[in-house]
């Protein structure tokens, strides 16, 4: 296994337990008279987004070339 692939996974393991600790925070109930630091659904969101990038560069890294997208098969 590559260094890159070694490096991507540790990537989305992070970004995997960030959005596990994000959701379970935003889905306990607030304390009255308490304000929260930040909105932990943002931080859900924007790892969510983190996610789909890492898969895509995972993906990338596992075909061995770039994925372009073309349509049947035409670059």
């Amino acid at each position: 296994m590559s260094n890159d692939m070694m490096i991507t996974l540790a990537a989305l393991a992070v970004v995997l337990g960030i959005a596990a600790y994000a959701r379970a925070q935003g889905r306990k109930p607030s304390k009255p008279l308490q304000v929260r630091p930040f909105n932990y659904h943002y931080v859900f969101i924007f790892c969510m987004v983190g996610i789909f990038i890492i898969a895509a560069h995972l993906m990338t890294l596992l075909a061995g070339h770039a994925i372009t997208g073309g349509r049947l098969g035409v670059h």
